[in-house]
């Protein structure tokens, strides 16, 4: 077992009252462009500028060039001509995959069944989709939402399509401009937060290091989720494979917690504590009613229209208060 440093437990703390008092507005286009020095190399460290993002936030007007930066799609030591050269490239290679597909299109569809039911899935996901603002506007083309779906279930070995992936692209295509823009930063997404919203994947650890998690920092619920609360924990799985997107009250929110998990701050795996500090919102009632499995599920359900900077708050004091703990190794591999 090992107790790690008291510094990163101040910085986690200091960080949730940051995010709480709201002292600074987000990192718009102005500040933003400060970073960069002449040539467009930055002039910021990368830490001081995934510091900020966990702090204050993006403004929206930055927000698709910093994802960039976040997701690996541009690397941080870049200059400005070489973002262009890059950008160009993902273009080019995402247009080659486009007309690789479309040649091999037919022969998937004869020859390999799971392709065909995914291709069904996917147009009947795409269908169900709400894609209208409340005043009716049409936030999203559908046609090219599945283009980008089945284009990464062909080029992705790792992380098949799932249900839910079509909510997720959804909000990389109302932020990004382009679809090769949509596509690769999925893709990123998806490496960078390891796969933790894949069900393959990273789903089964994260619910394992969600519980394990619970038993260090909260013993009698514990026990609670072991006896008469069992299966609750395990059925939280829709959390992570829509990364909370339905569990919040604005797109703005979900890209918030989105892009603090990519800034890695204030630790890996943030995900897992976040879950955690949603569980606890329903922990008391859990403990004084004696809630099964099922009825914890249900008051996990409810959890809606929450607050980002809130829900993000409480993470990071959730992750002083382990850091404080003689934790074990599996918990302090996962997260560190």
């Amino acid at each position: 077992m090992t107790t790690l440093s008291p510094e990163n437990s101040l910085s986690a703390r200091q960080s949730a009252s940051f995010i709480l008092a709201k002292r600074k507005p987000p990192i718009d286009k102005t500040e933003w462009n400060s970073f960069f020095d002449e040539n467009g190399y930055l002039a910021k460290s990368r830490d001081f500028i995934c510091v900020n993002i966990l702090e204050r936030g993006l403004h929206p007007g930055v927000r698709t060039e910093a994802w960039k930066f976040l997701t690996g799609y541009y690397s941080w030591q870049s200059s400005q001509d070489e973002r262009l050269t890059v950008d160009s490239t993902r273009r080019k290679n995402y247009e080659a995959l486009c007309q690789m597909y479309e040649k091999i299109q037919p022969l998937l569809e004869n020859l390999h069944r799971n392709f065909t039911e995914t291709q069904n899935n996917i147009a009947c996901d795409i269908q169900k989709l709400y894609d209208k603002d409340p005043l009716g506007n049409i936030l999203v083309d559908k046609k090219r939402l599945e283009k980008v779906l089945l284009l990464s279930y062909v080029c992705n070995t790792q992380a098949e399509y799932q249900q839910g992936f079509h909510e997720m692209v959804m909000l990389f295509q109302l932020m990004a401009e382009h679809d090769h823009e949509t596509f690769w930063l999925f893709q990123f997404f998806l490496q960078k937060t390891e796969n933790s919203c894949v069900i393959t994947i990273g789903v089964g650890k994260n619910l394992d290091m969600l519980s394990r998690l619970i038993a260090l920092l909260d013993p009698p619920f514990a026990e609670h989720l072991k006896g008469k609360g069992a299966g609750a924990v395990q059925a939280l799985f829709p959390w992570f494979c829509l990364c909370f997107q339905r569990a919040f009250k604005s797109f703005e929110d979900v890209w918030r917690l989105w892009e603090v998990l990519l800034t890695g701050k204030p630790c890996r795996n943030l995900q897992v504590l976040v879950a955690y500090s949603m569980l606890q919102m329903v922990r008391e009632q859990a403990l004084l009613e004696g809630m099964s499995g099922d009825a914890i599920l249900l008051a996990c359900n409810n959890l809606i229209d929450l607050d980002a900077d809130e829900l993000i708050s409480a993470a990071c004091v959730v992750y002083a208060e382990l850091i404080q703990k003689d934790v074990p190794q599996p918990l302090k591999d996962f997260f560190l």
